[in-house]
């Protein structure tokens, strides 16, 4: 089999030690000047005999093992495989948005805090230090005092303030109505705005960089009056479900959000996810890919919003099982991957439902 250098690898000295990392596998090997060679060899497909004549010192055995083992660390890739198949999809893809898109990728799947650790164990994992200052003051510096904030008496201004995440809710089903609200003000397309070079470009009511949308929401639906159990599209424009799968998923939702409790105790999940060639179209620096993720804080701050408006009681979470998202989604986790996710309930008690 011959072998290529893989396209998806950073490197980086940690103290004195020069670091290789693929940041799709999330494998990180230290290494040294002649594994710098080799991978300096394979730059192209390669078969490891032809590595022979740079390492006349070496048995071919020991060779082709040095090769071998560079591959289980993926460092290398083989010709025809899957994994040399997703390597260059990737470098392919996202390559107006490398290096700096590799954080996407080498931040996936991270392992979180077992939910079943006990207050004292934590604690023990806390930095030594105190926490840092949670606001700035500058100090022996001219400031000046601001008028009293009055609030008028105003439904707007109640949701703002207490907005608050919820993690504990009835066992009541959220009404198929409710959730129609809440979909189409969060996700829906509320307008169009006309425009010379992009065409008629979409309006919602979160702001997106560029008007780019990249956003997409699949709802997660455990206990919806007139929905099947199951996991749906939502489509913005037309305003409806498009049926995924169908059947229980209270477990497939606690697995969802990396064994939070809460997350299958709520009403209905929301994945939320983003395509980002829409905005890599318009955009070709890596910075934009800031922007996909702020889109997506926009969003989620709306639902939140809204759901308060609603009465309902919503969480947001970044602890997820990203690829078990996306396999369930049927996504290929490059060119469309998970970003976050969102959770509606009835709370315990409601003045609105």
């Amino acid at each position: 089999m011959r072998f290529r250098r893989a396209k998806a690898i950073l490197a980086y000295w940690r103290e004195r030690r020069l670091c290789f990392d693929n940041y799709l596998t999330r494998i990180s090997v230290a290494a040294d000047q002649t594994t710098l060679q080799i991978l300096s060899f394979f730059d192209r497909w390669r078969r490891p005999d032809e590595l022979c004549a740079l390492f006349p010192g070496y048995t071919p055995a020991s060779v082709r093992h040095a090769v071998q083992q560079l591959a289980a660390h993926t460092l290398l890739v083989g010709e025809g495989t899957p994994q040399a198949k997703q390597d260059a999809h990737v470098a392919k893809v996202w390559s107006r948005w490398l290096p700096e898109g590799s954080f996407h990728f080498a931040t996936k799947d991270a392992q979180y805090i077992n939910p079943e650790w006990g207050l004292d164990y934590l604690k023990s994992i806390l930095p030594k230090t105190p926490q840092p200052a949670f606001f700035k003051t500058y100090r022996n510096v001219a400031h000046v005092d601001l008028p009293p904030c009055e609030l008028p008496d105003s439904e707007f201004l109640r949701v703002l303030i207490t907005r608050r995440t919820q993690r504990e809710f009835s066992s009541k089903r959220l009404p198929l109505a409710v959730l129609s609200q809440l979909l189409a003000l969060t996700w829906g397309v509320t307008g169009y705005r006309a425009t010379p070079l992009f065409g008629n470009l979409p309006l919602k009511t979160s702001p997106s960089g560029g008007a780019r949308h990249p956003g997409e929401v699949y709802l997660v639906a455990l206990r919806v009056e007139g929905l099947v159990p199951g996991l749906y599209h939502y489509h913005p424009v037309h305003h409806r479900l498009e049926t995924i799968r169908k059947g229980a998923m209270q477990s497939r939702a606690f697995r969802y959000c990396a064994g939070q409790k809460h997350a299958k105790n709520a009403a209905a999940l929301f994945l939320m996810t983003a395509v980002f060639e829409r905005s890599m179209w318009k955009y070709h620096m890596g910075r934009a890919y800031r922007v996909v993720t702020l889109d997506a804080g926009h969003l989620c701050q709306t639902l939140c919003l809204v759901a308060t408006w609603l009465g309902l009681a919503p969480f947001c979470t970044a602890a997820l099982k990203d690829t078990l998202i996306e396999q369930d989604l049927g996504i290929d986790g490059i060119r469309e991957s998970v970003l976050y996710v969102a959770g509606v309930g009835l709370p315990l008690a409601s003045e609105r439902m």
